[in-house]
């Protein structure tokens, strides 16, 4: 059985990016946005942790869009939608967020339990700490940073379902059982990990909880590596019932003048300016207001 962090609220993986194309259609897009991404297994939804809303999500000729607002901080929230375990592999700009890895779904990711969700913040510095995800420039983004600037502008997420375990049965032992059964003080401390992360490329991670116009596009939005937060995540084991996913969601991101190039969304309102004038009140000072 391949060993694996395992989270209640929180979890981590690496998701299969596709390599970001545009294209312009010549029907008229359909610019509402659309409902959050569940797919099937889960529900994925991109969170402003600045502003506490979560971001609505654009459709545009299948691929799925939000908006960025430079210098938000913002979170990954994945919720389990089924009955039994899953792993959640996630990346951003084509990052493992757990190891820092150029990302693939055989790689370390997150544990949700059944109907349980997790909150994604940042990427994954040791078991207990974390660095905030922000929107900034490209060439400021973790990938682009680190040599990897090339799938800036997506969060990826691969689920797996867990792999049956076979019920097996002790009769000589079980009068035995109960005296023998650990304090849930010992059994918590027998499940704490005693390694970091470094050289866990295969195991997965999971939390203590559960649950104005424009004439020429922006620079394209990536996320930074920001300031480093307590989370607290610990090692289980996770044996998945496949070796390749059983979906694979893609959110693209970048900012709205570049989404309404793509044809995400419209353009926005033109702002109508004029020369300004050094006096352009009354001719006669008015009467004051009566009280």
């Amino acid at each position: 059985m391949k060993r694996h962090f395992s989270t209640v609220c929180r979890v981590l993986a690496a998701a299969m990016l596709v390599t970001m194309t545009s294209a312009c259609a010549a029907h008229e897009p359909d610019y509402w946005p659309a409902p959050p991404v569940q797919d099937g297994l889960v529900q994925v939804e991109i969170y402003n942790r600045t502003e506490r809303t979560t971001l609505p999500v654009y459709s545009r000729d299948g691929r799925r869009y939000i908006v960025g607002t430079p210098g938000h901080e913002y979170a990954v929230n994945i919720r389990n939608r089924t009955g039994g375990r899953v792993l959640v592999v996630t990346s951003v700009d084509g990052v493992n967020v757990i190891s820092g890895e150029t990302a693939s779904p055989s790689q370390s990711g997150y544990v949700l339990e059944p109907w349980g969700s997790v909150e994604i913040q940042g990427w994954r510095k040791n078991l207990d700490r974390t660095a905030a995800f922000f929107f900034t420039d490209h060439r400021n983004s973790y990938a682009s940073r680190t040599g990897r600037p090339y799938d800036v502008g997506v969060v990826g997420v691969a689920v797996f379902r867990e792999k049956a375990q076979p019920i097996t049965r002790d009769y000589h032992r079980r009068d035995q059982v109960a005296a023998e059964a650990a304090p849930p003080e010992a059994a918590a401390r027998a499940e704490a990990p005693a390694a970091g992360l470094r050289g866990l490329d295969s195991d997965d991670l999971a939390t203590r909880g559960y649950g104005e116009r424009m004439a020429q596009p922006q620079s394209k939005l990536g996320t930074g590596h920001g300031r480093q937060e307590t989370s607290h995540v610990r090692v289980v084991n996770f044996e998945r019932a496949s070796s390749t996913p059983t979906e694979t969601i893609a959110i693209r991101y970048d900012r709205r003048e570049n989404l309404a190039a793509l044809g995400v969304l419209p353009y926005p309102a033109p702002v109508v300016r004029r020369d300004a004038e050094p006096f352009p009140g009354m001719r006669f000072a008015p009467d004051p207001p009566r009280y």
